[in-house]
């Protein structure tokens, strides 16, 4: 489950908060309770997390720069965004992934998945 919070222009908000109303009736209060007990609490296990995330990231940029890929270093995110390389371009993200996953076994979405610009790149998860 997931809870957030938004933040912005006072127009664009409310027609924003209109419409999620439509969906639902808000956030289960036992949940509420749970963001408050985690965003007061010890914060170590988040420092933690972050830390072997950032152990995962650096793993994973170095292997792709190794193998030739031209990928940049995330700054925050549990995902690294990575060009498909030339020679495998044309093939678009979809096709991409589905020879990534069937000849070496590595799983990745296809950009396409975020969008017509996507299609570009694969997403590397580092959960």
């Amino acid at each position: 489950w997931r809870i957030g919070f938004m933040v912005g222009n006072k127009t664009l908000v409310s027609a924003l908060a209109r419409i999620k109303s439509y969906h639902d009736y808000g956030t289960f209060t036992p949940l509420q309770v749970a963001a408050i007990a985690a965003l007061e609490g010890d914060q170590q296990c988040v420092r933690d997390i972050a830390e072997q995330y950032k152990r995962r990231r650096d793993v994973l940029v170095k292997g792709l720069h190794e193998a030739g890929w031209m990928v940049e270093m995330p700054k925050a995110s549990m995902y690294v965004w990575a060009k498909i390389p030339e020679p495998y371009a044309a093939m678009g993200s979809l096709e991409f992934a589905k020879k990534l996953l069937n000849e070496a076994k590595v799983c990745v979405s296809p950009g396409i998945g975020f969008g017509d610009y996507g299609d570009t790149h694969v997403r590397f998860a580092l959960i």
